[in-house]
């Protein structure tokens, strides 16, 4: 007689994970954990990582293709247009190498992706009816926009005093501390605007668009409705407040122009030879699509956690995920 008590095997979800459970940034744990903070600060700074690429890429930027502040002073086409190009060329060789690398080429096969879907075609809720074109029309258009618009913003403040500008000699500590700060605050913005558009009509008018894509590649990362591409870039406005550096503000917008490409490029490494491999994926945001209602924020910040909204990636948060939305569907 069959055992009736055997349950058949759990279908396997992910063709690839990182180290499991996942595990947020010590930096919030209580009792305070100074040397577990200070390993995975150095860990996240490492020369190979890709934080560190982002801020490389962002005094590089700053240093040979941004305009000089003397001709921001006064708003003009030209050197707008020169940031927004500038923006265009990063994208297409990021998101677009990226893709044409891991998902038209397929250089490394399926070593390292976390999906195995493939890119939607034909579907109608994309536009053009194909995945791919619909995100790189929403990324070439209303994002690369907003990327660009908020960028001169801060160029036009600096050049004309309305925001206070430091450089690494006139403040030195001040200069490396906020470098160290951004992504936290990059994380808590994308938090708090996140959790805010998974509310009522915002999801349904605003927020879904991003959802189209359950499985992502890296033109997911910034196709979303105009209005969320607008707040995304938002973020920069804290140094209004703050003083900073165009540095500062570049590795902030990079978070987004570079980051959000390559977290939902799909796959968590890019293999360079037969051994080496580049870290790109991110593995928490990739079950924010899955699931859709958990992990709305970041590694650096604590908020999924302290709000019950973290999911560490096992078995065990995928019926917790459940779990959760049945207490929800229960008082509804």
């Amino acid at each position: 007689m069959a055992d009736t008590n055997t349950r058949p095997p759990r279908r396997k979800i992910w063709n690839y994970t990182p180290e499991l459970p996942l595990k947020t940034s010590p930096y919030w744990d209580w009792p305070l954990k100074p040397l577990a903070s200070a390993k995975y600060l150095l860990k996240s700074w490492n020369p190979v990582a890709q934080r560190f690429f982002i801020l490389i890429m962002a005094f590089v930027v700053v240093t040979w293709f941004s305009p000089d502040l003397e001709r921001t002073k006064t708003l003009s086409f030209d050197w707008i247009f020169e940031i927004w190009l500038r923006d265009l060329v990063i994208l297409l060789v990021i998101a677009g190498g990226l893709h044409l690398a891991l998902w038209k080429f397929r250089t490394q096969q399926d070593e390292y992706r976390y999906d195995m879907r493939p890119m939607a075609k034909g579907a109608k809720v994309f536009y053009f009816k194909n995945q791919v074109w619909d995100n790189m029309f929403w990324t070439l258009g209303p994002a690369l926009l907003f990327a660009t618009l908020w960028e001169s913003l801060m160029w036009y403040a600096y050049a004309n005093g309305w925001a206070t500008m430091i450089t690494f000699d006139s403040n030195p500590v001040w200069f490396i501390t906020l470098i160290v700060l951004i992504p936290i605050w990059a994380g808590l913005h994308f938090y708090f605007l996140h959790r805010l558009l998974h509310v009522g009509k915002l999801y349904t008018w605003v927020h879904a668009w991003h959802h189209k894509n359950i499985n992502t590649g890296p033109w997911s990362g910034l196709a979303m409705h105009p209005i969320e591409s607008f707040f995304l870039f938002f973020d920069t406005m804290i140094f209004f407040l703050l003083a900073a550096n165009p540095v500062h503000v570049l590795f902030l917008i990079f978070h987004h122009v570079i980051g959000a490409p390559t977290s939902h490029a799909g796959f968590e490494n890019i293999k360079l030879g037969k051994t080496a491999k580049l870290e790109i994926g991110d593995f928490y945001h990739q079950l924010h699509h899955k699931f859709f209602d958990c992990n709305y924020g970041t590694y650096e910040t604590p908020w999924d956690e302290w709000f019950n909204t973290f999911h560490d990636g096992t078995d065990e948060g995928n019926e917790l995920v459940k779990e959760r939305r049945r207490k929800i569907w229960s008082t509804q």
